[in-house]
């Protein structure tokens, strides 16, 4: 366990209920394999000429996006209804966003929602901090402060495919308080607000909220999601994201 290089200790509700509402987000998968997604990471360093604005956020999200940010990850949904996805990450140099890395990904089974609640099977729209990161498995040099607990481990009683989605997680600020391990229970807004939105390691199909990305997706996003850059995710439909 670490935050920001100092040990870090993980919540003792963490074993109980904060397990138990993070998941409700999450959810046993319950989906089969959708071609095409889940598998390696595509890297892809300086392969596009950099934009001055990430590509494909219009003006609306694009002005959520803190002054501070140096880094985004934008999670373009392939339809409003759709549980598919793709991850990239940027990284501001200069006046310039360069395209770091791509990846095929996951989100809520049903596709997103501008007005997210528990239960609804739907991504949360929108422009969200990156603050803390945490899983089953030994830090792998994170830079987010990083919660390693068995008690972000799955279910044994959800399908084989989905036991290690939460070795590696990321939290996204949706009705969460900053600073706390990702499975912290509370949420500020309430309850039925919904909660438990991570990035997390993809089992293969659409979740309950959150987004998937491979094992090794997660270990990239880990080793660069810098503090100091003050990371985003921006994410939604496609068109909802350049609207």
């Amino acid at each position: 366990m670490r935050k920001g290089g100092a040990l870090r200790t993980a919540a003792v509700v963490a074993a109980g209920g904060a397990l138990a509402m993070s998941l409700t987000a999450c959810g046993d998968p319950g989906h089969r394999r959708a071609a095409g997604h889940g598998g390696q990471a595509e890297h892809a360093p300086g392969r596009d000429v950099s934009p001055r604005r990430v590509p494909g956020i219009g003006d609306r999200m694009w002005h959520r996006v803190p002054a501070g940010s140096r880094q985004v990850v934008a999670v373009y949904g392939a339809g409003p209804d759709s549980p598919d996805s793709t991850v990239e990450l940027f990284t501001e140099h200069g006046s310039r966003w360069e395209r770091t890395a791509s990846w095929p990904a996951h989100n809520g089974r049903k596709g997103w929602t501008t007005d997210h609640h528990e239960g609804d099977q739907r991504t949360p729209v929108g422009v969200f901090t990156l603050s803390d990161a945490g899983g089953v498995l030994e830090d792998p040099g994170a830079r987010l402060p990083y919660t390693r607990s068995a008690a972000f481990q799955a279910p044994r009683y959800w399908t084989k495919n989905a036991w290690h989605d939460f070795d590696y997680v990321i939290a996204v600020d949706f009705n969460r308080v900053k600073g706390t391990p990702p499975n912290d229970p509370t949420r500020p807004e309430g309850q039925s607000r919904g909660g438990g939105i991570w990035l997390h390691m993809d089992h293969g199909s659409g979740t309950s909220a959150c987004v998937t990305l491979s094992k090794s997706a997660m270990r990239y996003l880990l080793h660069s999601l810098d503090p100091r850059q003050h990371p985003v995710v921006v994410m939604g439909d496609k068109a909802e994201l350049d609207a």
